[in-house]
């Protein structure tokens, strides 16, 4: 897991290039007229998903982690609370759709923790990391507009 903002790459060099570069198409191609949808940069290999959603309270969602594909989450409009675990998958699989889809669903683990993403924060999960998506910060119900990135991991 790696946590950034895209305005300040120079504060990760360790991130890996394409990811990177992912993150800088971002930058020069999309601004708030982009329509919400999926865009390929590379086929199935890299492209996002330009969401416009609203937060849930982070007890009405499942964890989820993926197989083949990286996710970098960039926050573009609103805040995001995302909840975490630094483990690997180790609680009851709720929904295992990995081989159709790249994503499984498990059970709330214990040690889980929420993170608060701001406008142009950017998170990356890679395979097996454990992630809740879209939790409202503080019980507000808001709006946020987020992209996220999907590289399969052997396109790095």
């Amino acid at each position: 897991m790696i946590l950034g903002n895209i305005h300040h790459l120079d504060l990760v060099p360790y991130l890996p290039a394409k990811i990177k570069q992912s993150i800088e198409y971002i930058k020069d191609n999309v601004n708030q007229n982009t329509p919400v949808g999926r865009y390929d940069i590379d086929g199935d290999n890299l492209f996002f998903m330009l969401s416009d959603n609203t937060l849930r309270l982070i007890n009405e969602a499942n964890p989820e982690y993926h197989h083949k594909y990286i996710d970098v989450q960039i926050v573009l409009e609103g805040q995001e609370g995302m909840a975490i675990c630094t483990l690997p998958p180790h609680t009851k699989m709720l929904e295992d759709k990995l081989a159709d889809n790249d994503i499984a669903f498990i059970q709330t683990p214990k040690e889980e923790t929420m993170l608060v993403l701001q406008p142009n924060d950017f998170i990356v999960f890679f395979p097996n990391e454990v992630h809740k998506p879209l939790c409202a910060i503080g019980n507000k119900i808001t709006a946020v507009r987020k992209i996220v990135i999907k590289i399969a991991l052997d396109y790095l």
